[in-house]
């Protein structure tokens, strides 16, 4: 089970990154090139996460000299599961695959109970957390 795919990895640390600029006023626009440099993270991949987020309406993307990517919501408005979601699916811990199947006892699993209340424990703790509270 992975908790966080490569791209959500790479949308939050750029977001961040972002969010760190807005406080210190360097910029409102930040080009995918700054946050390259800043946090090492793939040019190639790191575009295309900004591309899907400016899609999802969570950044605007500006073409030219001039261009790169701001935030169209306020940093502290924007929920780490909002981001998860966009990049991996709801969150679920009780996913029940057994080689690939659905396990065929999942109605009746008393573990697959335990699991939903903690799947639930787990969103409702990642739903506290913005992205202007990991830049801080």
């Amino acid at each position: 089970m992975r908790f966080m795919t490569r791209d959500t990895d790479y949308a939050l640390r750029a977001l961040i990154y972002m969010s760190k600029a807005l406080s210190r006023k360097d910029k409102k626009v930040v080009t995918v090139e700054d946050i390259v440099r800043s946090e090492k993270l793939p040019k190639v991949f790191l575009r295309r996460i900004l591309q899907r987020l400016a899609e999802r309406k969570v950044l605007a993307s500006y073409k030219g000299n001039a261009g790169g990517f701001m935030f169209l919501s306020r940093p502290e408005n924007i929920r780490i599961t909002d981001i998860m979601n966009i990049f991996q699916g709801r969150i679920d811990l009780t996913n029940c695959l057994l080689k690939g199947k659905i396990c065929p006892e999942r109605s009746a699993c008393p573990l697959r109970k335990k699991m939903k209340a903690v799947n639930a424990v787990v969103v409702k703790e990642l739903d506290r957390i913005t992205i202007r509270s990991l830049a801080r």
